[in-house]
């Protein structure tokens, strides 16, 4: 059964106290009333949705009563009425605080109206703050699944800097979980109403990453049709999450390098520059030292960079949150798949506690979503597992190689093998493995992808 909602009418006529009193229970409504602004401060404790008081009134006014009503914090929803007001009063009785104003004489449609309007932005608001808190529940700092101390500390520092809008920057392998940690910083922070926007700088082909951050003027180039803001402009406000910025190219470090200094953007094929206010938190999992000695990266925008840097640990450096993460994914792939929660067996267990994990937790979660689905029984057992965890990848890899007659299949299985082979000497870290391996790093992702490596 719905709840009534409780009003509280305060007016000094008593006619109109009676007139509201019936109109508004007959609609559902649980009224009190009250002939002035004194009387009415003593009943707010006792909880009112919404307040239709009157401007005028003996003791206390209407409009002293919406300021004693704005020191106390009082949630209650306020309408004003009078049967002398004008655009002014009106004026004045929202700025106090009202959510609106009715002259008197008025109709019943009228009030009703307007309180069912009040309602409607009642729930919108709850609404709004439960969405709030879901999105701190699934992406704060609360989020994090870790007994490790180090990696408590690393939280403890991240959560301690959300606050302040200084550059972040966040190192550590892939699939470690940087842009978890970045989210994480976003929603604990003031900006957590503004906009979170996140882009790979390593995904995006050079000739499209400066008009992708900075957006384009109109007939900056031949394809540029129309004006298109960049994400620079798109994350005012909020925080702009550049993943891979050691991917840069040395050029767009300097653009980048102006933006974090002056706080402006510059449209591809613009004159003029535009104020945003974006904090930016960038991403890598390149040693920016190196390349900085390298001449890969810029000194000065590695420092504009390295305020406050977040340094996250691989997943084999804390192998005692495997089984609370391998349980968490567990519960989370059974429940979509439709499934009872399966229990992980003695021996698959210690697999994945000895593994190296070279694609982090990311690869962790691949792993038991693919154990969730091909498992028929209540447990995953060691044959339920990825081969690459058990070593049967390499032993049938090996076995194509001795057996197969054909050149290109084994070429191909050889050449799954050493894509492997360089991810694990190198962490994971595709960039470093493509030059290991001499070829693009895009061919490399679309070889990762053909032969479905985690």
């Amino acid at each position: 059964m719905k709840e009534s909602k409780r009003i509280l009418v305060v007016d000094d006529e008593e006619s109109m106290r009676h007139m509201l009193g019936v109109l508004l229970g007959q609609e559902g409504y649980e009224v009190t009333s009250v002939a002035d602004g004194k009387e009415a401060l003593e009943k707010v404790d006792e909880g009112y949705d919404f307040i239709l008081a009157d401007v005028r009134m003996p003791r206390m006014d209407g409009k002293t009563l919406l300021k004693e009503l704005q020191k106390r914090n009082v949630p209650s929803t306020v309408i004003m009425m009078s049967a002398y007001g004008n655009v002014d009063t009106a004026l004045e009785a929202i700025k106090l605080g009202a959510y609106d104003y009715i002259p008197k004489p008025f109709k019943a449609d009228e009030i009703l109206l307007t309180l069912k309007k009040a309602e409607e932005r009642a729930r919108l608001i709850h609404e709004n703050v439960l969405l709030k808190t879901e999105v701190k529940k699934e992406y704060g700092f609360g989020s994090f699944l870790t007994q490790d101390a180090q990696m408590l500390e690393i939280l403890r520092t991240a959560k301690k800097i959300a606050a302040y809008k200084s550059t972040v920057l966040v190192v550590g392998e892939s699939g470690t979980g940087k842009e978890l940690v970045a989210k994480a910083i976003h929603v604990s922070s003031p900006r957590v109403d503004g906009p979170f926007v996140a882009i790979n700088c390593g995904a995006i082909p050079e000739t499209l990453l400066e008009s992708e951050l900075f957006g384009h003027s109109k007939g900056a180039f031949t394809d540029a049709q129309r004006s298109k803001k960049g994400l620079f402009e798109e994350a005012d406000g909020g925080t702009l999450f550049l993943d891979e910025v050691g991917e840069l190219p040395l050029l767009l470090q300097v653009k980048l390098l102006r933006v974090l200094q002056d706080e402006e953007v510059r449209r591809v094929g613009d004159t003029k520059s535009a104020h945003v206010d974006v904090r930016i938190i960038a991403a890598t999992v390149r040693n920016l030292d190196n390349e900085v000695r390298e001449g890969r990266f810029r000194s000065d925008l590695f420092y504009r960079l390295n305020v406050l840097p977040i340094v996250l640990l691989p997943l084999k450096n804390r192998r005692g949150d495997i089984p609370l993460l391998a349980d968490h994914f567990l519960e989370r792939y059974a429940k979509r798949a439709g499934k009872p929660v399966p229990t992980i067996d003695k021996r698959a267990m210690e697999i994945l506690i000895n593994y190296h994990w070279p694609g982090n937790v990311r690869e962790l979660e691949n792993t038991i979503e693919r154990a969730v689905l091909l498992s028929e029984e209540e447990k995953i057992k060691p044959e339920d597992l990825p081969p690459a965890l058990t070593g049967a990848e390499e032993r049938s890899v090996m076995q194509i190689a001795d057996d197969e007659v054909s050149i290109k299949r084994a070429s191909r299985a050889m050449e799954e093998r050493l894509i492997r082979k360089a991810l694990r000497q190198t962490n994971g870290n595709r960039t470093q493995a493509a030059k290991i391996l001499e070829i693009s790093h895009r061919a490399l992702l679309y070889k990762i992808k053909e032969y479905i490596i985690s």
